[in-house]
């Protein structure tokens, strides 16, 4: 595999270490396909993201987001065998887990729910105000003075 080296753009983009880092963790393969999961689009700027924690509780998960990355932790404690039992086979896996997700801007974890062995991660987008779209209407040819400005300088105008 081709591998690229991205410090240049660290050293001479200031502000966009950010593009610089997805850059960098696009480029590098998840070879660890443990735990598997889904992602599911259930609507207009709604998400799921379905993850298969088969044998971990509640108390051995914990989710984070920071700066628009979605971290899922699993830590599994040693299970101890029941006294004078042995595992022939032992297909569950039970090691434990980190699994990163970037998420776009503006996207927020909703819920999470851990249900038969899958954990549900509900996300959702949320614009602000300020950045929804907004019709404006168009005057009708007065010369209206806008709240705020000076009317001595519209007068000038």
């Amino acid at each position: 595999m081709t591998t690229f080296d991205l410090s240049p753009l660290y050293r001479t983009a200031i502000g966009f270490d950010r593009l610089a880092e997805t850059l960098s963790s696009a480029s590098r393969v998840d070879s660890n396909g443990y735990p598997p999961y889904n992602i599911e689009s259930l609507g207009d700027d709604q998400y799921r993201i379905t993850m298969a924690v088969a044998g971990f509780g509640e108390n051995e998960l914990d989710i984070q987001t920071e700066r628009n990355t979605l971290t899922i932790t699993g830590a599994k404690q040693d299970d101890q065998a029941e006294e004078g039992s042995e595992f022939l086979y032992r297909g569950i896996a039970t090691r434990s887990f980190e699994r990163r997700f970037q998420l776009a801007d503006h996207v927020e974890v909703a819920s999470a729910q851990l249900e038969n062995g899958l954990l549900h991660i509900r996300l959702k987008r949320e614009l602000p105000e300020q950045m929804k779209p907004r019709k404006i209407a168009i005057g009708g040819g007065s010369n209206r003075v806008l709240e705020g400005s000076d009317t001595k300088d519209a007068k000038a105008a």
